[in-house]
């Protein structure tokens, strides 16, 4: 509106606000139909929510008195992942409130401290501290992954303190974007109305605490490790920290805990999700990208991976990632000494093999179709196989929006949401500094 021109630049997806990613998701279908041949029936992905609050209604009906304080208890297995991260997510809320209240108790004490007697003085800090032991709890401590409370000035409602970008330079920013959020003019587009309430800042980091811990202590200490994870682990060990997960414990790994253990807890993990991280309903567009031309094979896989909710994109991203990273230390190096350091031979071929088939499949098979349909299932295992090789080596790549998509993006948006794009547009300017006169989006 002002009259400038932003040169847009690749941005990674987690960058983009809620809004515009459910664009972008819409902006991606689109080009699926339109310009990718897969020969096979594409959908959106749900989200998980409503089979989410089906099965709690479930749970919460098979005995509610007994079940009453595990109501945040952030369970993790054999779980939708947007169940596993909002029970995260609860429970990290919950941790926040009392220590909240705790700092609150304590500054309302040593506030009344100087307008009494010594005498009233040890009577208060006695009362301070059965207040304080008696609000404790066994889950209070937090993880050192977990960021300490952001001041309540700086809070961004739903958005979480380890958002991947602050994009707020100020309060007047906020301001902005939450009027912008929820216009004042009545709604004309009914099909619209749910833009309206999606946030115009980024989603707050959407990985599972357990997916996030185990790739944190893999890569601190076990990248050097010979066969990371081929090695058998002790089940006894795996499944103590599965129930501490599951528990709600704040599960810290440390140097101690076995490489190898770790390892199998992520696989379990990943395996006994009700529904894969790739889904079921794009199943047959992922294997299918294997019969289009090289070049063409990744922008397709780019496009699939838009259409994943975010908190299963948001996974994928941190696995792959990881993986990228233990497929880079597989053969043996020197290091600055000119010591000669041993690979850990898992190369991005042999973790594909053992990850696919938990990442990508359409649903849990049966012996009676392994024994009948054999040969298929190894041409199907082949192809998964070498579709998440190709993710895993060009992970970078396929998380990134290209200023095409973000400028479908923002058109698709000026037609019913001018003054956002507007805003928007001086957001990016701000953060890449490439400023033209008189141009266009």
């Amino acid at each position: 509106m002002s009259g400038r021109s932003v040169r847009l630049k690749s941005v990674p997806v987690q960058s983009l606000s809620e809004l515009e990613r459910a664009r972008l998701q819409e902006v991606a279908f689109y080009q699926l139909q339109q310009d990718c041949d897969l020969g096979c029936q594409i959908t959106i992905p749900k989200d998980g929510q409503k089979r989410k609050k089906s099965l709690r209604k479930k749970l919460d009906s098979l005995g509610k008195e007994k079940n009453r304080d595990k109501e945040f208890i952030p369970q993790a297995f054999g779980m939708p992942l947007s169940q596993v991260i909002a029970n995260d997510r609860a429970y990290k809320l919950k941790q926040d409130s009392q220590r909240e209240e705790q700092k609150d108790v304590s500054d309302f004490v040593a506030s009344l401290l100087p307008f009494g007697t010594k005498r009233q003085n040890k009577e208060l800090s006695s009362s301070n501290s059965s207040l304080s032991s008696t609000s404790e709890t066994p889950n209070e401590s937090t993880s050192p992954n977990t960021p300490e409370p952001a001041p309540r000035a700086r809070r961004r409602g739903a958005m979480s303190v380890d958002s991947i970008t602050d994009l707020d330079d100020n309060q007047s920013r906020l301001l902005e974007a939450l009027q912008l959020s929820l216009p004042a003019e009545a709604q004309s587009k009914k099909e619209k109305a749910r833009d309206k309430k999606l946030s115009l800042n980024p989603i707050y980091r959407q990985v599972p605490r357990l997916v996030d811990s185990c790739c944190q202590h893999l890569e601190k200490h076990g990248l050097q490790t010979v066969g990371i994870f081929r090695v058998g682990s002790s089940k006894k060990r795996v499944r103590q920290l599965r129930e501490e997960f599951d528990r709600g414990v704040d599960v810290v790994l440390e140097e101690e805990h076995s490489i190898h253990d770790v390892a199998a807890l992520l696989k379990e993990f990943l395996r006994d999700m009700p529904d894969p991280l790739l889904t079921k309903e794009l199943y047959s567009a992922f294997i299918n990208t294997l019969l289009l031309e090289p070049d063409e094979q990744l922008s397709t896989l780019q496009l699939l991976i838009y259409l994943l909710p975010p908190c299963n994109c948001d996974t994928l991203h941190r696995l792959l990632q990881f993986l990228f990273t233990v497929a880079s230390h597989a053969e043996d190096s020197t290091d600055k000494d000119g010591q000669e350091v041993i690979g850990n031979k898992m190369t991005s071929l042999n973790l594909a093999t053992i990850f696919g088939p938990n990442l990508l499949h359409k649903q849990k098979s049966t012996d009676k179709e392994f024994t009948v349909q054999s040969s298929a299932r190894a041409e199907e295992s082949t192809a998964i196989i070498a579709v998440v090789q190709k993710m895993i080596e060009n992970y970078e790549t396929l998380f990134m929006v290209p200023p095409d998509l973000q400028n479908e993006v923002l058109i698709s948006l000026l037609e019913t949401d001018p003054d956002v794009v507007d805003y928007l547009l001086r957001r990016k300017a701000s953060q890449s500094s490439v400023l033209t006169v008189d141009g266009q989006i």
